[in-house]
């Protein structure tokens, strides 16, 4: 990994050699004390704990990942890859290009061929720190010199701040060279592709035979070390359902405004992202601001539709909070305030189904459990409306049956956490067939989704889409709902509505 030269936009003019000579002078002195130590920091040994204990005698290289260009010189707004998030404690921007290696502790020994042992590791963070004024970064480069995006962490600041030692990315390659044929080396892949190739061609330079599933093996692990969350991550994933209520509210309180100006679904998460970037970092995923027919596209994140009387909006939305932790919220509301009769129909059914999995919801349960209570409501009401053309238990069949996925096509739960689709690379059988557990944060969102054009739907049903999301906490009892603060049931959601809208 060669370092780069400065990246200078197209139309930046020379720089003269009295621009050079003048431009470090006479500058105030960096701030002399050291910043305070993060807060995510204090719980982030124990999970490098958990990846040592699991890997002894192993390198373990985790990027942060780096800038990625939008248009032409700007880049994307940075957001760390969830993995070195978890366990460095770093979040909202940091640390683009960064890389934690977890570098096995060599045991003294007579003999330095075989000296690694299971003594546990060194966390070592690698990244760029701010160069000094005299540097051309500092004034030409345009995606990292102080001049252009701020004053970045030295190393000491930096050390303060994570707990971790720290060193400067460029001595990155020399120090994953060291020992290279003698220490098992894995690197979560697909998140930084200069990384992964320089060691790559470490490895191949050191003629070190090595298979791409030892990498996706620790990505599993990686992943499956968030299942449970503990008490600090619990507190955060309730504060972003507290900041998502927040921006529910406003968006809501904004209905009017939204029909009257038309493109109402982009002024609902227009509102909605004015509060998540306030309150938060960002929005947690793109929102989902879904009227009418719309609301029956699983992923409408185009938001370009009409919000009109008379219809409901399916409002999918959630905040990220600074540590990257997000809530992820489904309501279903009336644009004037109130369910007509068509709309409460469908609306308590699926009500009905997201109470069977959150009851479902249970330590010591499945996970695919709170599915299978869910979806068996759903059918249930699909059949009684006389739309499932066979009977329940034909279409809850998983191999014969099946034809109620053409209202409910999607499962009723993930994993949440730093990211919205948590622990996505967990093995099955600690995921999709894993045993529920206290700590566990999971959402339930059943739907219904009747297209405008199905033709097996009464004619009054078509075009009502409906689901409902919940953040939930599996605990030794009672499912905790983080997300409560919304109100659920009909005549609660009018009731809210109204005081929001002033009628």
């Amino acid at each position: 990994m060669t370092q780069k030269e400065p990246r200078l936009p197209n139309r930046q003019v020379p720089f003269s050699d009295a621009f050079i000579a003048f431009i470090p002078q006479d500058w105030a002195p960096y701030p002399s004390g050291l910043p305070a130590r993060l807060a995510t920091a204090e719980h982030t040994q124990a999970r490098r704990d958990a990846v040592s204990a699991a890997y002894p005698g192993e390198r373990i290289v985790v990027p942060a990942g780096g800038l990625k260009v939008r248009s032409n010189d700007t880049d994307h707004r940075f957001r760390p890859h969830s993995a070195f998030a978890h366990l460095t404690g770093l979040g909202t921007d940091r640390e683009p290009d960064a890389v934690l290696v977890l570098e096995p502790i060599f045991v003294d020994s007579p003999d330095a061929t075989h000296a690694v042992d299971d003594a546990g590791h060194v966390a070592t963070l690698y990244f760029k720190p701010r160069a000094p004024r005299t540097d051309p970064e500092f004034y030409a480069d345009a995606r990292y010199g102080e001049m252009w995006v701020g004053q970045r962490e030295s190393l000491e600041e930096m050390q303060a701040m994570t707990g971790l030692q720290c060193e400067a990315l460029a001595a990155l390659p020399g120090a994953l060279s060291v020992h290279l044929d003698r220490i098992p080396t894995r690197v979560v892949r697909n998140v930084d592709d200069r990384i992964t190739t320089l060691l790559d061609e470490l490895r191949r330079t050191h003629e070190v035979d090595f298979d791409v599933c030892v990498d996706e093996e620790l990505e599993a692990m990686l992943s499956e070390l968030r299942l449970v969350k503990d008490d600090f991550e619990l507190e955060q994933l309730q504060l972003a359902c507290d900041a998502t209520t927040v921006g529910f509210e406003a968006v809501v309180a904004d209905f009017p405004a939204a029909v009257a100006n038309g493109r109402g679904e982009r002024w609902c998460e227009g509102v909605f992202a004015l509060h998540a970037r306030h309150l938060g970092n960002d929005v947690g995923y793109g929102s989902i601001c879904a009227a009418g027919d719309h609301a029956n596209t699983l992923h409408w994140v185009r938001n370009d539709g009409e919000l009109r009387e008379g219809d409901l909006v399916l409002l999918d939305m959630g905040v990220e909070v600074d540590t990257l932790y997000t809530a992820d919220v489904t309501r279903t509301l009336p644009v004037t305030g109130r369910f007509t009769p068509a709309q409460r129909t469908v609306y308590d059914a699926v009500l009905a189904a997201q109470q069977a999995g959150i009851d479902a919801a249970r330590a010591g349960r499945t996970f695919h459990e709170v599915h299978d209570a869910a979806i068996r409501v759903v059918a249930e009401h699909l059949h009684a409306w006389g739309i499932l053309p066979v009977s329940v238990e034909e279409s809850l069949d998983p191999v014969t049956g099946g034809q109620h996925r053409r209202w409910m096509v999607h499962g009723t739960s993930h994993h949440l956490g730093i990211d919205v689709h948590d622990c996505a690379q967990a093995r099955k059988e600690f995921y999709r067939e894993g045993t529920l557990r206290p700590g566990m944060c999971i959402t339930v969102e059943p739907g219904i989704y009747f297209k405008s054009t199905d033709l097996l739907v009464p004619e009054e049903l078509r075009g009502i889409g409906v689901r409902i999301e919940d953040d939930i906490v599996i605990t030794d009892g009672d499912p905790l709902i983080l997300s409560k603060a919304l109100p659920r049931e009909a005549d609660a959601v009018e009731e809210w509505m109204a005081g929001l809208l002033g009628r």
